[in-house]
């Protein structure tokens, strides 16, 4: 897989910004501790899959069912936002990035931990 191009990191970077607003904007509660952290949107921008994290674990399926009942406004925001040639498909997922990485990290330290004797 290719790295994106500068163009495509600047699409990614620009519908990042616009829906992070649009998500503020929305007054639906479940939305509150959303925050959108990464947006890929696919070379000819038909669809782009959307990042988010919440505040707490509990808060995940509220965010996800509130995110997919405003996809069609967070898409018709970035249509009318933005000179793309197609508005993208918007897929929402949880970033479980810092999760892993905490998981990782924990293992790493329970190996690397030396063990005492009493």
């Amino acid at each position: 897989m290719s790295p994106p191009s500068q163009r495509t990191r600047r699409v990614n970077a620009t519908l990042r910004q616009h829906l992070a607003a649009g998500v503020r904007e929305l007054s639906d509660p479940r939305l509150s501790p959303v925050t959108i952290t990464q947006v890929e949107a696919a070379p000819d921008t038909t669809s782009a899959r959307v990042y988010f994290v919440t505040l707490s674990p509990d808060d995940r399926e509220p965010a996800m069912e509130a995110l997919e009942s405003a996809r069609g406004q967070l898409q018709g925001r970035i249509g009318s936002a933005l000179r793309i040639r197609h508005t993208p498909q918007l897929t929402f997922l949880y970033d479980d990035h810092a999760e892993r990485a905490e998981r990782l990290t924990r293992l790493i330290d329970e190996v690397a931990t030396p063990e005492t004797e009493d």
